[in-house]
């Protein structure tokens, strides 16, 4: 199963709580961090509520 490389690009600053706790449930928590995560539906509507501060990469294991 492909996995997902998830990088934050933009600062949480003065974005709503629910954002902050998405972020957080991702495992982010700092600038330019990166995690990964299987490819599931549930980790891609978390993406998709934060798409505008992270940026996404499939990586082949």
């Amino acid at each position: 199963m492909p996995k997902l490389k998830i990088t934050q690009v933009r600062s949480t600053i003065r974005r709503p709580a629910t954002q902050k706790r998405t972020m957080a449930a991702l495992g982010l928590r700092r600038l330019h961090q990166s995690v990964l995560h299987e490819d599931t539906p549930q980790i891609r509507g978390m993406i998709d509520k934060v798409h505008h501060l992270v940026r996404v990469e499939t990586v082949e294991s």
